[in-house]
């Protein structure tokens, strides 16, 4: 029974990218992407432009994860072809490296971790601290976590979260947050100005609004589930954190391609250089991955997720505010 480091090591072997998949996945992924969001704009019927556009969005999360693959290393290093294309889709998808790197980096290291900074992760209040802030802490918490919120992760998390509160905590650092922000407005005007209202709404705003309200709501379920675990910092171990505090999302074969494996996610946190492609493999031929704490996309377990507000150290379990004593 392999546990601790030794597990982590035998994980290695999978951690070893082939290089000609990593490549053909990459612009497979992008040249479709392309072509859904050419046809969102130029294809002869409404419904075959509307198709195309929710298609986009579906496909967009594919290579938002191809690019988090990227900056974990998992992936096309050392090339210079491969730094420019993800530099520039950081750029396109209000995700720039400085901070998409840097947040994200925060959220491996420190994981269900409770009293940490909530870098790159959605916060956690234990019941006590819920029950002991004022009004307006809890609110603010509470919208933090709230269903709407996810869905409009877009705003929310990217254009907002991403980019515009990264730029102004450290303009220098996050430069190319801004740089996201002005092409991000910019191509839109264009958009409207050359190709019309529908153009935009088909080839830009919707794909984005569909793309991030999958992602967000990832990366909250794959955290914030039924069974997830807490622990205080003197607790906290990195290999337990990602196999009880990080869920494994069972999906339909469409899902698993567009979301390009991450529904594997104990098996990612337990070793991110692991290449997407490759962590099915990896929890099919190590026996102590293939338990893990389930979720998915059914309706069931989408609200069970969203339920879950407060860590409750006494019940060791997220709990719901049923029964919470407000006052």
């Amino acid at each position: 029974m392999l546990e601790g480091k030794d597990l982590i090591v035998a994980t290695k072997p999978f951690g070893k990218e082939n290089r000609f998949l990593s490549w053909f996945h990459t612009l497979f992924a992008l040249a479709l992407l392309i072509a859904v969001l050419v046809s969102a704009a130029k294809a002869p019927w409404l419904i075959a432009r509307i198709a195309s556009s929710i298609l986009a969005g579906f496909i967009f999360v594919r290579v938002f994860v191809i690019y988090h693959d990227y900056q974990h290393k998992a992936i096309l290093q050392k090339s210079f072809i491969a730094k420019g294309i993800m530099y520039l889709f950081g750029l396109y998808s209000l995700a720039p490296a400085s901070i998409w790197k840097r947040s994200h980096d925060y959220h491996h290291k420190h994981n269900s971790k409770l009293f940490s900074a909530y870098i790159g992760s959605f916060p956690i209040m234990t019941k006590q601290k819920f029950l002991n802030s004022s009004v307006k802490e809890r609110r603010e918490y509470l919208m933090s976590r709230h269903p709407l919120t996810i869905a409009l992760g877009f705003f929310s998390m990217f254009l907002i979260g991403m980019c515009i509160n990264s730029f102004r905590s450290n303009p220098r650092k996050h430069f190319d947050s801004l740089i996201a922000i002005v092409l991000h407005v910019g191509i839109a005007v264009l958009l409207v100005i050359y190709l019309g209202w529908q153009a935009w709404f088909l080839v830009w705003f919707l794909p984005f609004l569909i793309t991030f309200a999958i992602g967000a709501y990832l990366f909250y379920a794959q955290h914030n589930f039924p069974g997830v675990k807490f622990k205080d910092n003197t607790e906290w171990a990195y290999e337990t954190a990602a196999l009880e505090s990080s869920s494994y999302m069972k999906m339909k074969a469409f899902m698993r391609w567009c979301t390009a494996n991450i529904g594997y996610h104990h098996v990612h946190h337990l070793n991110s250089r692991i290449p997407f492609y490759r962590l099915p493999d990896a929890m099919a031929q190590i026996p102590e991955l293939q338990h893990p704490k389930v979720t998915s996309f059914k309706i069931r377990d989408v609200i069970a997720c969203f339920k879950l507000k407060l860590w409750d150290p006494e019940i060791q379990q997220m709990i719901g505010l049923d029964g919470l004593s407000l006052a």
